[in-house]
């Protein structure tokens, strides 16, 4: 892998991240498209931790506020403290599936025909929160178990194809939230399940070697992921995610017609 794989992955992974249009899959499938060797599970885990620092970095001021809440003791009212639980909540069934299938999702389920099948699946459950969800509640209206349910949603994302912010954007539409506020709930729980990810992963990439593409990814995935966050905040307040949805559908038909085309 040159500097320019690098960029062009890194890239792909902080634009995908945070759009419900699966960036795992999409590592899977630009190399598989553009005839490049596959880069390995620890640069892909690099270039998702360089998204960390993005999605830090956007809601670097509501995190210091959620754990400075913690310094003034627990208030069971504490909005601030309530969510920064919720949070946690919702890391646990996504860090017990990481754990449980690591080896499924570095082996069978990196395949061009499991990434088209999730992107074409999970596109109808997008549609079912977008068509059905009541889109008018903030987080203010979550509790524990809608919180964990979110979780379960993230957890599904171990399927290249199916993506962890289209999964749980889809389960915060479906439970009645607002779009811009099932997003965002999307993008804070990214944080720590990205985290344990890379923390995991870790030994694996000193075991392989960090080089200069791999910080090039990390900077360059950081950079689009914030403006990726950025740029969806803004597209809703005027559009919804139904974009997003025939993307997921038509990306997933490409990849069946190349398949049987014999790419």
């Amino acid at each position: 892998m040159d500097i320019l794989h690098a960029i062009i992955l890194g890239a792909v992974q902080g634009i995908t991240e945070f759009l419900p249009v699966s960036s795992s899959g999409h590592l899977v499938l630009a190399p598989w498209l553009l005839g490049w060797e596959y880069q390995g599970i620890s640069f892909d885990t690099a270039v998702h931790v360089g998204t960390l620092l993005g999605v830090v970095g956007y809601f670097w001021q509501e995190g210091r506020s959620m754990i400075g809440s913690l310094k003034q003791g627990y208030r069971k009212d504490h909005f601030e403290q309530k969510l920064l639980f919720f949070i946690i909540l919702a890391t646990v069934p996504g860090a017990v599936a990481g754990y449980l299938l690591k080896d499924y999702a570095e082996g069978i389920f990196r395949s061009p025909e499991i990434v088209a099948v999730s992107l074409i699946l999970f596109s109808f459950v997008m549609f079912a929160g977008e068509k059905f969800g009541k889109k008018t509640k903030n987080l203010g209206h979550l509790n524990l178990q809608k919180a964990f349910l979110v979780g379960l949603f993230q957890a599904l994302a171990i399927i290249p194809g199916i993506s962890r912010s289209g999964a749980t954007i889809s389960a915060g539409l479906l439970l009645g939230l607002s779009r811009a506020e099932a997003a965002k709930f999307s993008f804070l729980i990214a944080a720590p399940i990205i985290f344990g990810a890379g923390l995991f992963k870790f030994p694996d990439m000193l075991r392989e070697g960090v080089s200069v593409e791999f910080f090039v990814g990390v900077v360059v995935s950081a950079l689009s992921g914030y403006f990726a966050i950025k740029f969806l905040f803004k597209f809703l307040e005027k559009a919804s995610y139904m974009g997003f949805v025939w993307y997921r559908i038509i990306l997933g038909l490409a990849i069946f017609a190349l398949i049987f085309a014999g790419k």
